[in-house]
């Protein structure tokens, strides 16, 4: 097996991954994978498509992640991998459909419009 590249996106985050067969070591953005993801719920989520297939710690994992915040991010990388795992065995999909992790989500932040504070907020009424 080579180098698998796929991409992962959440809200403003995208994650592009090269996995390649190895030992579990995760980098992300040159740096280690516990030294960025500093909690324990995003390292979980990361590390949840490799669980649910029983691959854990026989892919290497490089990641170059930009955009978003830090759960943005996690969440980007979760799909990156979920899809680069399909690429390497069509019968992963099968397992990691029920636990929605070759899904997008979709939810995005809501424009802010004008006259108006935010995009749903108000400015203050004044009746006198």
């Amino acid at each position: 097996m080579e180098v698998v590249n796929t991409l992962g996106r959440r809200k403003k985050s995208i994650a592009r991954i090269y996995m390649s067969k190895g030992n579990g070591t995760i980098t992300v953005n040159g740096r280690a994978f516990d030294a960025y993801f500093t909690t324990d719920i995003l390292r979980n989520k990361i590390k949840m498509p490799f669980e649910v297939t029983e691959t854990l710690e026989q892919y290497d994992i490089k990641a170059n992640i930009y955009g978003g915040g830090i759960a943005g991010q996690a969440g980007a990388l979760q799909l990156a991998i979920a899809r680069a795992l399909v690429k390497e065995s069509e019968d992963f999909r099968a397992v990691m459909k029920p636990h929605a992790l070759l899904t997008r989500d979709p939810r995005m932040v809501e424009r802010k419009k004008f006259g108006q504070k935010k995009a749903r907020k108000k400015f203050q009424f004044s009746k006198r």
